[in-house]
């Protein structure tokens, strides 16, 4: 079950690095007014979902114990994440404080997930 759980705990890291990688090499876009959101930062918060929601149920099968306010902020702020980018996927340009409303949202995910004990 351990490696199960980390091979999986490495997927939830590359759908976060995938969002973020698409937020950070967008900055130089953004402040031109032409930033967009990259369909790598939609499968990537999807990734972070579907890997974050199966991490859960492994613990939870493994015997160990869940902070399920902890997941239930990371989980609304992913929901907000992935509403903003699948609606204006599609849009040539996004509005400045939008995009970087899910960059920052993202880092508060990630900070959560690294601070809250």
């Amino acid at each position: 079950m351990d490696v199960l759980i980390n091979v999986f705990i490495g997927l939830h890291i590359i759908g976060i690095a995938s969002l973020l990688g698409g937020f950070l090499t967008q900055m130089k876009a953004m402040s031109a007014g032409a930033a967009r959101f990259t369909p790598g930062m939609l499968h990537g918060a999807l990734t972070m979902l579907v890997t974050g929601v199966l991490l859960v149920g492994f613990r939870e099968m493994d015997g160990g114990s869940v902070n399920n306010v902890k997941i239930g902020v990371k989980l609304a702020v992913l929901f907000v994440i992935l509403a903003l980018v699948y609606v204006k996927r599609d849009e040539e340009k996004v509005e400045k404080a939008l995009f970087g409303a899910v960059g920052g949202l993202t880092m508060i995910n990630i900070f959560i997930a690294v601070l809250w004990r």
